[in-house]
This record gives structure tokens, sequence and C-alpha cells, in this order.
């Protein structure tokens, strides 16, 4: 089969956030049976050594600059781009990132494929992708949309839970754009793809008539290893990556709202945050006592694997979440909120104990609290979540069930 796979994001290497997990080891699985042509864009921190190696799992590599846009050094014209660009994205029904984003020569070579015959399948890694296939494509070959979280979901829920910054635009934005682009783009697709049930359900309330496949994230067991022994101590940790708004919010949040009150009970814990690229805010969270921000670290499972437990306090944001699938993999006791634990049977009364919930002030302290106190618990907990993972969450079961939708 030829596939096409289309993705904005250079899905290299896989530990540089969600959708580079996601869209990498999905090509790598189909790869091994598959011609795949993969069309990608190139930011500045991508390096030459990258572009290489992500060849490799490839059968062509078309790699393109993202484009050049004209930026105005005057406050004035500035603000009337802005306000030009939402103009644009209102009219278009487009989000401003969408047509940031959009490629002329990208756009040339999908029609080529499609029109001369070239590919039996196109899929679009990520929403943001959909811009390229026109709606007479599915006519001619299988077209998949790999959404990985709705960007009105997303949107909306940053809203309620007051993590938006600028929450003006983004009301107006809600109901003037992103409904009607995810009501609009899901009709273009054959195929479409989430990965958990609330992301499906939030597609269904835009969109009744459509059918929807959920394929949830996996974890690399290699690169996650389960732990070989329980770490007593009391040491807190939170992965991501640290200018993501959501991991932003959520380091904040703990930082500031919960860790005191742990810090109290237990004067010499310590929350390590790390992740690459700490915006300042949240490097001025090691202001507080305990706090350690890392930045990137050569090895996330070492981290992991040194932490008596992991944190998980996303209070925004749609989809199954990496970092909770990779600490469960390794072996660490997880902590989490709703949307954390989105997508895992982890706390139902029919399956064993894999995670503890917790959405309030109170309710992360007791969890956490529990944990620290008994090694038992630990044990528990890292054990069930380790055979959940082996179970259901590996990318090897991902990519057999991306290769049937693929196949049609």
């Amino acid at each position: 089969m030829r596939i096409l796979m289309l993705s904005s994001t250079f899905p290299y290497p896989p530990s540089r956030g969600g959708t580079e997990i996601r869209t990498f080891n999905l090509l790598k699985y189909l790869h091994f049976n598959h011609e795949i042509t993969l069309v990608t864009q190139r930011h500045r921190d991508v390096t030459d050594a990258e572009v290489e190696e992500l060849r490799k799992w490839v059968y062509e590599l078309i790699v393109l600059p993202i484009p050049a846009k004209v930026q105005s050094t005057n406050n004035l014209a500035g603000i009337f781009a802005k306000v030009g660009r939402f103009a644009e994205s209102v009219v278009k029904a487009t989000p401003a990132n969408v047509l940031y984003r959009y490629s002329k020569e990208i756009q040339n070579i999908v029609d080529e494929y499609v029109t001369q015959g070239k590919c039996d399948v196109i899929t679009c890694e990520h929403s943001v992708n959909e811009i390229y296939v026109k709606p007479e494509y599915r006519n001619r070959v299988n077209t998949v949309i790999d959404i990985h979280s709705s960007v009105y979901g997303w949107v909306r829920n940053h809203l309620e839970m007051g993590a938006s910054s600028y929450p003006l635009r983004d009301r107006l934005y809600l109901n003037l754009v992103l409904s009607r682009y995810e009501r609009r783009y899901c009709s273009k697709f054959q195929n479409i793809v989430v990965t958990t049930e609330d992301d499906k359900d939030e597609f269904l309330k835009l969109r009744p008539d459509i059918e929807i496949q959920v394929i949830p994230n996996g974890v690399d067991l290699e690169l996650f290893p389960d732990r070989t022994n329980d770490v007593a101590g009391n040491g807190l940790i939170f992965v991501g990556a640290m200018d993501a708004s959501h991991n932003i919010d959520a380091a904040t949040f703990f930082a500031l709202e919960v860790f005191p009150e742990i810090r109290n009970r237990y004067p010499k814990a310590k929350f390590s945050i790390v992740g690459a690229r700490p915006t300042q805010e949240v490097q001025n969270l090691t202001k507080h006592p305990g706090v350690i921000v890392t930045g990137k670290v050569p090895s996330m499972v070492e981290c992991l694997h040194s932490s008596t437990v992991c944190v998980v306090p996303l209070r925004t944001g749609f989809g199954i979440k990496n970092k909770t699938l990779e600490a469960m993999a390794a072996g660490v006791p997880v902590v989490g909120s709703d949307r954390g634990l989105e997508g895992l049977a982890v706390d139902s009364g029919n399956v064993p104990l894999r995670a503890l919930r917790a959405n309030s002030k109170g309710e992360y302290v007791a969890a956490i609290s529990q944990l620290f106190d008994n090694s038992q618990l630990r044990a528990e907990l890292s054990r069930n979540a380790r055979q959940l993972v082996e179970m259901e969450f590996t990318w090897e079961s991902a990519g057999k069930r991306y290769e049937q939708v693929c196949l049609g």
C-alpha cells in the first residue's frame, strides 16, 4: 500500500512532544509493510542529523520550510495585521495557525500524488494538515485524519478552567471559527481517528452523523522499562513540554496550590518539573521551596525511576496523555486528574487499582500522602499500571489498528 502521510509537525525525535511521539510511532509501524511518503515541515530546531535519521523510516521524505511570514515592527501596523488575520480566520472558518503554516508547495505535491494515482491513502497526522485534502479526493483515495484532539474542545476547556491567556478572543474564536471548522473538515474524510472516547464525544456533539474510530496512544516499552525497585521518600515529578499552555497551567497550579501543603506534611518533599523549553513563568516556580525545574534532560525514564510519585495535575485539554502512559510503563505510581487520566480505566470498580485520581487540592494531598506512607500501595499501583500498558497501550497494538483504518 502506498501511503502519503502529511505532518506539518516534524515528527522526530519522538520525544519532543505528543504530536511527534504519536506520528513517528504510527509511521514506524506502518513502514515495515507499506511504502510511505512523508511530507513535513522543518522548523529551526530540527537538525540535519534528525532529518537523516527520520529518512531511514520512510520510502521517501519530503521536507519543506515553514512559510516565512512578514512581521511588522510598527505597533499600529502589527495591530492591523492581527485584526486582518482574525478576520481571515472568520471568513474562511479556519484557525489562524492552520492558515499560517499552509504551503502551496505541499498543496502541489498532494494534488500531484492524487491526480497521478501515486498513492492509495492520504493520512493527515493532526487536524492542522486537513487543509491540503480537497473534498473530491475521497472519491479517488482513502482519506484518513488522525485528529489527536479536538481544537474546539481544547479551547472551550481552557475557557471553562480560566486557563486561557486571551479569553475574549478565544470566546469569539470558539463559535465564529472553531465549531464551523471542525464540522466542515470532517466531511472530507472517509476515516476519522481520535485517541479517546471523550474526544469522540466532543466531535459527535458537532457532527452526530459521522463515524469515528478510537485508537489510543502507546508506549515504547524498551524506552520505558519497568523499574526494578520501589523508591521511598517524598520525591514528586511532573513531565512534559514546558512551553505548552496546559503543562504550564498544571505545573503552576500544583506548585502554588498543592505543593505547599505537601511540604507542610513532608518538609523534605521535592517537586521536579521535568521537560524541555520551560517558560519564564515556569522557571520562576523555583523561588518556592522544594520546587526544581530541570529543563530538557538526557533520560526521562531515569528521572521517572528516581521519583516516588508522578503527578499529572492537568486541568485542561483533551486526548490520551503520553506522559501518563510513560510513567505507568516505567512503574512509577501516578496521581492524576480526570484530564490526566483520560481514556484509562484505572479506578473503576471492575478493574485493579492502577492510579489514584485527584482534582482538588485536598484530593491531591490525600492521595500523595497515602503513597508516601504506604509502600504496599505504591507496589500495587506500579504492578497494575505496568500490566495495563503492556496489555492495551503499546505502539504495536495502536499500529495494527491504524493499519486497518488505512487499508479501508
